[in-house]
């Protein structure tokens, strides 16, 4: 099933114009906040990133799984892989990662094989998240680097936009059934 095909439920919410004159967490997250929204209108679980290096972005990303039929298309992955490319180099030690939700495993795992040197998250994630939630791939001993992580800047509109998002999402599902129900 091709979930890409499908009309994405219309978002409620309106992206942010941060001021350019402070590039502080919350300019940057306020970006991935948008990123999280170009996804939510592209029927993508609406989950944001963006890479900051001496306050530059040089790396944006939503989440694509459904988009592009991959399940490693996450937001992270994207903006890691993008940030990689534009600076020329794989170590993106003196980067940070702003993303919208608790990176899961993988990213996490990606974000310390990359050397970003600080992951700063909006919502924490008890069940997939990777970096304190269900795991914390940041404290397995053995590993050659870890990364500083800040949670909450702008938690509220991003718990907002992600449980809104997935509502939204079961009441069209269950009025889909209702009215095979009744036919």
């Amino acid at each position: 099933m091709n979930h890409s095909k499908k009309t994405a439920p219309e978002c409620p919410f309106q992206k942010h114009f941060p001021s350019q004159l402070i590039r502080d967490d919350l300019f940057f997250m306020s970006l991935a906040y948008n990123e999280a929204l170009n996804a939510w209108n592209a029927n993508e679980v609406p989950i944001g990133a963006v890479i900051a290096h001496e306050g530059q972005v040089i790396g944006t990303g939503h989440n694509q799984v459904e988009s592009s039929n991959d399940p490693t298309a996450h937001a992270e992955m994207i903006a890691i892989t993008q940030a990689a490319n534009s600076i020329d180099d794989w170590r993106l030690n003196d980067a940070t990662l702003y993303v919208t939700k608790e990176p899961c495993p993988m990213c996490s795992g990606a974000s310390i094989m990359s050397r970003i040197g600080r992951v700063v998250f909006a919502i924490p994630d008890p069940k997939m998240g990777g970096l304190g939630g269900a795991f914390n791939v940041n404290e397995y001993s053995g590993m050659n680097h870890t990364t500083n992580i800040e949670i909450g800047v702008m938690q509220e509109e991003c718990l907002e936009l992600i449980q809104t998002f997935f509502r939204i999402k079961r009441n069209v599902k269950a009025n889909a059934s209702t009215q095979l129900k009744a036919l």
